[in-house]
């Protein structure tokens, strides 16, 4: 359940004209009232005698009695309280005691003979009501409505869980602004998904992440065709920016600008300063973020999605053992690898790798101070993969994409285990939300390739599936047996020989693989343990392109033995003990 408390409004009259009547788009349905104050006021929706003058006349009784030099010049208090859309329908009675509890707690109405004002309920829709009330008591004095927005927050919490509505977490300060009715409004007269501010928030996200200098980044918004306004104090000093969408305009047919601290508190230019600020002059970062210092050589996509997938790796880590401070900034910029992801993945993957950033931006915030810095291994992928450029939808481009997925999905759930350690609800919620958005985009990415895998696994002589069987029940005991069931373990099978062609201890893998971070949010454990073991090991994420393994019915004849280079390439590839 949501309360939206407005800025005092001047004029009672023209609130309740638009509560009773038919909406902007005819949204309004039965507009009635479900209580008041005194609980007799005239209802001009149901009431053929009453009119709006009625209603208004008596809201505003307190008011007038007062000198006019004394009239508050805002004196119209307005808030909505909304329903979610998977809740039931409220009755008009469970609306009416809403009202009387959020007037209450908002200091409007508090009762027990204390001074109160006049106020009213309106319900016009199924799933919310509207309450006005005047801010003068009966006695002339003003109500003690100080952060009536916070107290109606925390009534509504219990509200919810006395009649068994969704619960919504408790919010505390750090999330972006929310568009306005008229933004929302506005963008479904222009056909648009989405407000101006959500629009231009993404962007904006995607433009910082993985930059180095402020030239980096305007670049990056003027290249995805906003338009930018600069803030300059006297001194040549750059102040701030503002962004507004070309075809966004004003009634005056001018664009509409806003601050990047309106669309988010952190793409504030001071606060993406600090992302470029935290590295010091001996760091490798810190040498590329000049102006115009070429950038260091670029790896394609491929091969920066498997560095970022490393540099995740590493984040994870720090997430399960850092200090808070670090951790925020850690989160921050696993924020930053997922805009980049999404900016430059494939169309099979690009919505839902869209959705987990957008979901993800509000847990990348809370009032931990980000100590930035440490985070420069992050940020360095996330620029990586802004400058390799789009993946295709094939090949190793396509493995690497779910090779990173499947990484920054345990990211993600470290950070919503951070967050919900330090009870930061909505962040929390946030990141679990990301996360499933990242299990879809995962499906999406490593279907074929894990075919793949699944298929040369399944070619593998019935000896060599036992014999790294062995080596599973000996190297994890505690998943073997839930590995060896799942549909995943010719995959795995399949590796572990590329594994041990490459020279590599299979033993020694699957125990660095699987020993240093839990696997049990994983959907599937081998398929996790696969791409582990593939970056571990310096195999393709993409096993089409490698040639059929070798098996004892595959050893070259007699007459080809006599070549040394042969027989050594030979030994190098076959399995060991096989």
């Amino acid at each position: 359940m949501i309360p939206s408390v407005n800025d005092p409004g001047s004029r009672t009259i023209g609130l309740l004209a638009y509560l009773y009547g038919p909406g902007k788009h005819e949204e309004h349905t039965d507009p009635h009232l479900v209580a008041s104050f005194d609980g007799m006021a005239p209802d001009p929706g149901r009431d053929p005698k009453a009119t709006l003058k009625d209603l208004q006349q008596l809201l505003d009784q307190p008011v007038d009695a007062l000198p006019e030099h004394a009239r508050p010049a805002a004196h119209v208090w307005h808030t909505s309280v909304r329903t979610t859309a998977d809740d039931r329908i409220l009755s008009d009675e469970e609306w009416g005691e809403i009202a009387r509890r959020i007037v209450a707690a908002a200091g409007i109405d508090p009762g027990s003979g204390e001074p109160a004002c006049r106020w009213a309920a309106v319900r016009h829709a199924d799933d919310h009501i509207h309450i006005i009330a005047t801010l003068v008591c009966e006695d002339g004095s003003r109500p003690d409505d100080f952060r009536s927005g916070k107290r109606a927050q925390a009534e509504c919490r219990l509200i919810e869980k006395e009649l068994g509505l969704h619960q919504v977490a408790p919010g505390d300060g750090t999330a972006a602004q929310r568009p306005t009715s008229a933004e929302r409004h506005k963008a479904e007269r222009q056909g648009r998904e989405r407000t101006a501010r959500e629009e231009l928030r993404e962007t904006v996200r995607r433009a910082v992440a993985g930059t180095h200098s402020e030239a980096e980044f305007f670049g990056r918004l003027a290249a995805a065709g906003l338009l930018v306004r600069k803030r300059v104090a006297p001194s040549g000093d750059l102040l701030g920016y503002k962004v507004a969408l070309p075809d966004d305009r004003n009634k005056d047919d001018e664009p509409v600008f806003y601050p990047g601290a309106r669309l988010a508190p952190d793409l504030s230019l001071p606060r993406i300063r600090e992302r470029w600020t935290s590295a010091t002059p001996s760091d490798p970062v810190a040498e590329t973020a000049t102006d115009d210092a070429p950038l260091r050589a670029v790896p394609g996509p491929a091969s920066a999605r498997r560095a970022a997938t490393t540099a995740a790796w590493q984040a994870v880590l720090v997430l399960d053992g850092g200090d808070d401070g670090i951790i925020a900034a850690h989160i921050a910029a696993a924020g930053e690898v997922l805009d980049a992801l999404a900016k430059t993945s494939a169309a099979h993957t690009r919505k839902q790798l869209g959705e987990a950033a957008s979901a993800f931006e509000r847990a990348s915030r809370s009032h931990v101070q980000a100590v930035r810095g440490h985070d420069r291994a992050l940020r360095q992928a996330a620029r990586d993969l802004v400058h390799g450029g789009p993946a295709l939808g094939r090949g190793e481009d396509r493995a690497s994409t779910a090779m990173l997925i499947d990484m920054v999905f345990f990211l993600v759930t470290a950070a919503a285990a951070w967050h919900g350690r330090k009870e930061h609800a909505q962040q929390a919620a946030a990141a679990l939300q990301a996360a499933e958005h990242l299990r879809a985009a995962y499906q999406a990415a490593a279907g074929h390739p894990m075919a793949v895998l699944r298929e040369r696994g399944r070619l593998l002589p019935p000896a060599l599936h036992q014999r790294h069987a062995i080596v599973l029940r000996e190297a994890v005991p505690q998943l073997a047996e839930q590995i060896l069931a799942e549909g995943g373990w010719p995959a795995l099978a399949s590796t572990l020989t590329d594994a041990e062609a490459a020279g590599h201890d299979p033993a020694r893998l699957l125990v660095q693989a699987a020993g240093r971070r839990e696997l049990d949010t994983a959907s599937s454990v081998s398929d996790v343990l696969v791409w582990r073991l593939r970056r571990l090991s310096g195999l393709p994420a993409d096993a089409s392109a490698m040639p059929p393994h070798r098996t004892a019915t595959d050893r070259p004849s007699r007459s080809h033995t006599n070549n040394p280079a042969g027989a050594r390439q030979d030994s190098r590839n076959r399995p060991r003990g096989h």
